[in-house]
Order: structure tokens, then C-alpha cells, then sequence
């Protein structure tokens, strides 16, 4: 599945900055304790439970600045809650690479979002509370009609 991915927060960058969901536009940007890992901003045109986009970090290596917007290929769904509330991130790759979703990359995404973000990942495998589905499990439109379910 293709979605247009709009990059608020560059990797190995400690700035995570805010934007209007709607327009695009820059708002402000704050520092956080650890670097992205990977590109990390919101699918355009989703609604979220929490009524922003629907978050996503793209597993890349190239270098993706703040503000662009690019289509990418949902490959997973990284399940958390924050604040009680569902709050699933989808991951993606860019279309012409070849991106394997390695235990060393899950890894790095759940202690950055532990540590950076305080998310209490949703406990399903008894294994540390964090869970990831590739898209063959679970799809970018089940993800969607599941956190509208959970709100």
C-alpha cells in the first residue's frame, strides 16, 4: 500500500517539530532527549483517534529533511498506547528500496519511544510490551478503524 508521508522530524536529529496537520505549516519544534532513529512524521489525509494524522517513522537510510512530503510503502504497525489511549505508528519504507523489518531495527524504535517519549507500548506478547506487525498482519486501514474503535 503507497501513502504520502510528510516528514516533520529529520533522523539523527533531537528537534521534534510541530506543524498543522491540515496545511502543512511549520508551528514550533522543541528538543527531545535522544536523536530520531529514522524520519518521522504523519501520513497526509488520515485522522488519527486523538484527531491529528496518523503517525509514521520511514526505515530508511537516505537522508529525508523536515517538511518533505514523499510516497512511501506501509510495511508495519508499531502498536503502542500513550496516556491510555491507542496511539499506533506505522512504519514504512521508500518504494525502491529493500527494507527488511530486522529485530535490531525494532529494537532501536522501542527504546527510542520508551525513553524519548514515555509511551506505555501495548503489552500483548508478555515480551517487554512492545509490539510490531508487519502488513501482512495487520494493514494501514485495519490500523485506522482500530484506533476510531478504541477512542
Amino acid at each position: 500500500m503507497l501513502i504520502d508521508v510528510f516528514v516533520q522530524n529529520e533522523a539523527g536529529s533531537n528537534l521534534k517539530s510541530y506543524h498543522d496537520e491540515k496545511t502543512l505549516e511549520f508551528k514550533f519544534a522543541k528538543t527531545v532527549s535522544r536523536a530520531y532513529p529514522y524520519p518521522y512524521g504523519f501520513i497526509v489525509g488520515t485522522n488519527a483517534s486523538d484527531g491529528c494524522n496518523v503517525d509514521c517513522f520511514v526505515i530508511t537510510k537516505r537522508p529525508l529533511r523536515t517538511g518533505q512530503t514523499l510516497e512511501c510503502e506501509a510495511i508495519a504497525l508499531m502498536e503502542q498506547i500513550e496516556d491510555g489511549n491507542v496511539d499506533h505508528n506505522v512504519l514504512a519504507k521508500l518504494p525502491d528500496e529493500n527494507m527488511e523489518l530486522t529485530t535490531e531495527i525494532q529494537t532501536v524504535l522501542k527504546d527510542f519511544v520508551l525513553n524519548v517519549f514515555g509511551h506505555v507500548a501495548e503489552n500483548k506478547s508478555k515480551s517487554g510490551g512492545f509490539s510490531v506487525r508487519n502488513r501482512q498482519e495487520h494493514t494501514l486501514s485495519q490500523a485506522s478503524s482500530a484506533s476510531d474503535r478504541a477512542a
